[in-house]
């Protein structure tokens, strides 16, 4: 089966993640997307009371495509979060017998090689990178990776946060109804 994952924050979802999905999806024809929304970014300081939330939000933003699945591999293992632990159980799920397909930004690509278990992660995935502007095109050596030709959308999940509308409408309301982001 040709899948790929997408795993990240979601703080909170946003169209741009969507239309990259739709991107992998159509370009690669990838039979699924996997969103995995992490429990706790071991790059990133979140309050861990969103995840629950952020679970939610990206189950509503991708509910309207049956290519689109929601994993929570993450959320169920109430600990850090870390690619390669989830990478080998999403392996190991779908019986993948070549490198598994993982969308990536530039941004979290940058820094690959901090990762937890970078060089045991190497072999396992291939890296579908999104660059976004302002963001250095790296060489990352010994990763298997490339860059897509996407057009580039301006969007961040601070700046949503800050109260820019740039989400599904469930999302949006979903926000509301849970007075997650004051400024929204």
């Amino acid at each position: 089966m040709a899948i790929c994952i997408f795993s990240g924050t979601f703080n909170p979802i946003h169209n741009a993640h969507i239309k990259m999905a739709e991107y992998a999806l159509n370009k690669y024809s990838f039979e699924k997307i996997i969103f995995i929304p992490a429990y706790v970014p071991p790059h990133k300081e979140i309050d861990g009371n969103l995840a629950k939330h952020r679970l939610k939000m990206v189950e509503l933003a991708t509910a309207y495509n049956p290519k689109f699945e929601v994993s929570d591999v993450e959320y169920k293992r109430n600990e850090p979060s870390y690619s390669l632990i989830t990478v080998k159980k999403i392996i190991e799920q779908f019986g993948i017998q070549d490198r598994l397909n993982f969308i990536i930004g530039t941004d979290a690509f940058s820094k690959i090689n901090t990762w937890y278990n970078a060089e045991e992660l190497k072999p396992l995935v291939h890296f579908i990178v999104f660059p976004r502007r302002g963001d250095d095109i790296i060489e990352a050596e010994g990763w298997d990776y490339e860059i897509t030709s996407m057009d580039y959308e301006d969007i961040s999940s601070t700046e949503i946060r800050g109260g820019v509308k740039d989400v599904d409408k469930k999302v949006e309301e979903y926000i509301k109804e849970n007075g997650l982001y004051s400024n929204c």
